[in-house]
């Protein structure tokens, strides 16, 4: 049985005009909760480099780390922007807050469209002066690696393409959540992407796509009657699980691969293998039970923990090769 959406955050705790209350509204309205889907991988990918290289550049991985948070806090806000002008997120009355149907500010009147577009905008600047901090540090490749993310911030809810309603928006975020961040900070470490390092990105890559693919699926009435084509609106309850699972299943494959050519340590499939079983425990719950609120938040709580732990995961491995070769 379909259980109505929880309430809105209250506005009444976000009100005031001091400091302190604007820094709070400014800081949740950017929907922190997701933050470790940004951080973990240039944690993973700085390891990879550090290996890599035999070194360590702390300064270079502070402004990278700063610069990917900022440019993922921009994205959230604006994606809010996108889908409350689309109207979607006006009439999601099946969301799981706070995990799905956006922050919610704007629709609860914290703060308005045109405040968030600003915020937006203001954090995306951000994270262009760190950018180019890291060009004045580490050179013009880094300007490929800070567009390519900036770019799809944009165009993930934005403009005329608006990724996250052609049925690319999954791609989109896997892309910008995985393998950027990861082969980015792998190179700002090494100076080197190879085709090992982007083995290394994929389950990054793949964990996190699964994340906005069940995230999508409370949404999916509301993204429908919009005209927000999500993979969920597209594919139906079946077709998501089954590509929900895949993902998590191809995950482990090149940790297998990359552990068989002694790239990584023998043990480091272990996780990715063990982490299956939970997640294809979730893979049921798209399936069977998605009108289940209760069922579903933990499916999608126990995807961002699959994430979170394979990504440290592999982060460790690549760091137990370094300070032991």
């Amino acid at each position: 049985m379909t259980q109505p959406a929880e309430a809105h955050p209250p506005p009444h705790e976000f009100t005031g005009r001091g400091p302190a209350r604007i820094a709070k509204r400014l800081f949740f309205a950017s929907r922190p909760k997701f933050f470790p889907a940004s951080i973990l991988p240039v944690l993973a990918g700085s390891a990879w480099g550090f290996t890599a290289s035999g070194s360590f550049d702390g300064m270079v991985f502070a402004i990278a780390l700063a610069a990917t948070v900022c440019v993922h806090a921009g994205a959230n806000v604006l994606n809010d922007v996108g889908d409350d002008s689309g109207g979607t997120d006006r009439i999601n009355t099946e969301r799981i807050y706070p995990y799905t149907g956006g922050s919610r500010f704007i629709q609860s009147g914290i703060l308005s469209a045109h405040d968030m577009l600003r915020l937006g905008a203001g954090l995306l600047a951000a994270a262009a002066v760190l950018g180019i901090g890291l060009l004045a540090l580490k050179g013009a490749t880094v300007l490929w690696f800070g567009l390519a993310g900036m770019l799809l911030a944009v165009l993930y809810s934005l403009g005329p393409v608006r990724l996250n309603a052609t049925g690319f928006g999954e791609a989109a975020v896997a892309l910008a959540f995985g393998v950027i961040p990861v082969t980015g900070a792998a190179w700002l470490q090494s100076g080197v992407v190879d085709l090992p390092a982007l083995l290394f990105s994929l389950p990054v890559a793949l964990w996190v796509g699964a994340i906005l693919l069940i995230n999508e699926v409370p949404d999916r009435r509301a993204d429908s009657l919009s005209g927000k084509r999500t993979l969920p609106v597209r594919m139906g309850l079946k077709g998501t699980a089954i590509l929900y699972g895949a993902l998590q299943v191809t995950a482990a494959i090149p940790v297998l691969w990359l552990a068989f050519a002694g790239v990584l340590p023998p043990l480091a499939p272990a996780a990715p293998l063990l982490l299956l079983i939970p997640a294809l425990r979730s893979a049921a719950s798209v399936f069977a039970a998605a009108g289940d609120r209760r069922r579903m938040t933990r499916a999608i709580e126990t995807t961002l923990t699959v994430h979170a732990v394979g990504t440290l995961w592999l982060g460790a491995c690549v760091l137990y090769l370094g300070v032991t070769s």
